[in-house]
């Protein structure tokens, strides 16, 4: 069995398999080497500025002529009018002190949701590729993008969210199951919901759309690359099986962490940037659980917690880091992203042709 022609053929690449874009993670290196390989890389640009976006794409393009993709968070401006900082800057700040750090910061939010000044630099830019997490642009913007001839992804977590995307007009679908490492993609429901997980919702998704659709949440070798397809998919998109290749930009203590985590490590929380988001407990994680709830509107919960990352960082200790991670990571292996990348497909293929 071949994969389906359906996805390389719109992407322009010679495998269905799609870098996620993690932002931090996602260097220009990484990017290059996944499309180098045949798949699709992807940078995470939603909290770049704009000299820093183009910094990284003339370095991306330095080293890569394939397509890649940028990807952009479409989420509602914050609206902290009425929310009570003091329960959660309280309960940071004795690890602030500990770190001599002084106060917890006021909320705020580091970048601004997809926006003019944003899609005028996406039109200057002009990727192959662009997708978009939490929604999609207003329907003038999507229609300026379809216009300059750059193809659209948007991220799924429901059926329900897959119609919406596709009436969106968008050209292909990330069904991202609930195993998937950072931000869970949702919203039309509440954030705290859109939980299906991977291989229940990757074949409702492929019943319910027209488009392609990219399975993405959970998959971690070949595997489940197999699996995804034989549930429909046209695609896969890996994200937490990157983290670990030397192209990344994730830090020695982040990658020690990823070689001891465990199937059942990772929790979803808000306590890093207000919305639900899959990452490797440590003590920040256990020791606040019980504020969740009082997590600021995302993205302004980052500004109070940020100093206390960058310490842990500083450090070495992970004990407040922010180390995204799906459920898969175990099953991570460390070598280089084009040769993981051609690897991985290989062996599905041969999994496939069974």
């Amino acid at each position: 069995m071949t994969f389906p022609d359906t996805l390389k053929n719109l992407l322009g690449i010679e495998l269905p398999l799609i870098g996620a874009p993690m932002a931090g993670a996602s260097t220009p290196e990484l990017a290059a080497a996944v499309s180098n390989a045949g798949g699709l890389g992807s940078l995470g640009v939603a909290m770049m500025k704009p000299a820093e976006l183009r910094d990284a794409i003339g370095k991306l393009r330095s080293l890569t002529n394939k397509p890649f993709n940028l990807n952009f968070f479409v989420h509602q401006e914050p609206v902290l009018d009425g929310y009570d900082a003091a329960p959660m800057q309280a309960a940071l700040s004795q690890h602030y002190a500990d770190f001599g750090l002084g106060a917890v910061p006021s909320p705020a939010a580091p970048a601004p949701a997809f926006n003019d000044e944003q899609l005028a630099l996406l039109l200057e830019l002009q990727p192959k590729v662009a997708s978009f997490h939490f929604g999609l642009p207003s329907a003038d913007a999507m229609r300026a993008v379809k216009n300059a001839g750059i193809v659209t992804l948007g991220s799924a977590t429901t059926v329900a969210e897959a119609k919406a995307l596709q009436k969106g007009g968008v050209d292909a679908i990330v069904a991202q199951g609930h195993e998937a490492g950072g931000h869970r993609g949702t919203f039309l429901d509440h954030v705290d919901l859109g939980t299906v997980g991977t291989m229940a919702l990757v074949p409702q998704v492929v019943d319910a759309v027209d488009v392609p659709v990219v399975a993405a949440g959970g998959i971690g070798d070949a595997r489940g690359i197999a699996a995804a397809f034989m549930l429909g998919a046209s695609g896969v998109q890996l994200g937490t099986a990157y983290l670990v290749c030397p192209e990344a930009g994730t830090s020695a203590l982040y990658r020690k962490a990823l070689s001891e985590v465990s199937d059942h490590a990772t929790v979803v929380t808000k306590l890093f940037s207000g919305r639900p988001a899959r990452a490797i407990r440590n003590r920040l994680t256990e020791e606040l659980h019980p504020f969740e709830d009082r997590a600021a509107p995302f993205p302004a919960q980052r500004a109070m917690v940020a100093p206390l990352v960058a310490a842990s960082a500083r450090d070495k200790k992970a004990e407040f880091l922010q180390m995204w991670a799906g459920q898969a990571a175990r099953l991570s292996r460390v070598e280089p992203a084009g040769e993981k990348t051609a690897r991985l497909m290989r062996e599905a293929e041969a999994l496939l042709g069974r």
